[in-house]
């Protein structure tokens, strides 16, 4: 058992922030027992069948109310997860050590500059992934009962971080941008902060183009004052919406929605054929996360050899 223990800097790692790592283990377990809790108590109202066979929670479940307003929370909490573990990396764990010239007692015990950083990185790598797989289950337990209601469908933010693998790869570029930044700025705060801007730039960047990486699902239908507003079908993502020309083209749906105008009229006189819906349907939801987190990967790959290379420089 004596082999599986800890050894030199990865003991001193854990060691110096035995408290850090004592915390995010509450942490996980409070929010263990908050969505577990708030499931059980949800789970003791029966629920109500509707008009089609359908059950919905009844009005007097005051657990579920509960359990939907802490799964919004907690969806929400998990996005900002990548920045808090990057201005950790970046400040108390690279910068600090850095900026004291605390890193330097290291160096004198036969460990090298990579292996002095390497075993940090490691150390914090672990135990990120491992509290976000963990935070990951708690959500799980909570999801099954309320996914698919208001902002929380399996695309917004938060829900679609929290429910497959990206959260974990943006943990993982956490450390290697705080790894990177803690070297470049060698101050505490500032490490903190500019990691923290960078991280979150990244979560808005990729989080607007995520849905590009896949083409788009469409259906069309008929127009008119009789015709039905197309649905999207499939649990679907819309992308847009609108009319169609008889060419092909495509046009706002409200162009011919004024009240005080003929709508089957307007239609004729401009062309107006159809209607259409591009969509996502649930179904692209592994693609698009196993492409984003392939791209989250890579990038990890490389702002981690630039901070060796940075360290190299530096502490050849």
């Amino acid at each position: 058992m004596s082999s599986l223990a800890l050894k030199g800097p990865y003991w001193v790692t854990v060691r110096q922030y035995r408290r850090t790592l004592r915390l995010t283990g509450a942490l996980v377990i409070l929010a263990l027992a908050t969505i577990g809790g708030l499931r059980i108590w949800d789970a003791q109202t029966p629920d109500t069948y509707m008009q089609g066979r359908y059950l919905v929670p009844s009005n007097e479940n005051h657990g579920f109310g509960m359990l939907r307003w802490a799964m919004e929370y907690l969806s929400l909490g998990m996005v900002f997860l990548p920045l808090l573990v990057g201005a950790f990396v970046a400040g108390p764990l690279v910068a600090r050590e850095l900026e004291s010239g605390t890193y330097k007692l290291s160096l004198t015990q036969s460990i090298s500059p990579d292996r002095w950083l390497a075993s940090k990185l490691l150390t914090t790598s672990v135990a990120s992934v491992a509290a976000t797989l963990a935070l990951i289950a708690v959500h799980r337990i909570g999801w099954g009962r309320v996914s698919g209601l208001w902002q929380l469908h399996w695309s917004d933010r938060g829900s679609y971080e929290a429910t497959g693998s990206v959260l974990v790869a943006y943990v993982l570029l956490a450390v290697a941008i705080g790894a990177l930044l803690g070297q470049l700025i060698r101050r505490t705060l500032l490490a903190m902060a500019a990691t923290g801007l960078v991280t979150g730039a990244v979560l808005l960047v990729l989080g607007s183009l995520r849905w590009s990486f896949l083409p788009v699902l469409t259906v069309t239908g008929p127009v008119g004052p009789e015709a039905r507003h197309l649905n999207v079908p499939d649990n679907g993502l819309m992308m847009d919406m609108g009319m169609l020309f008889r060419d092909g083209g495509r046009t706002t749906e409200w162009l011919c929605w004024d009240p005080s105008q003929d709508q089957s009229a307007c239609l004729a006189a401009k062309n107006i054929t159809g209607q259409y819906v591009d969509y996502h349907p649930q179904s692209h939801f592994w693609p698009t996360q196993l492409i984003e987190t392939g791209i989250l990967l890579a990038l990890t790959a490389l702002v981690a050899f630039a901070a060796f290379r940075v360290l190299r420089t530096r502490h050849p």
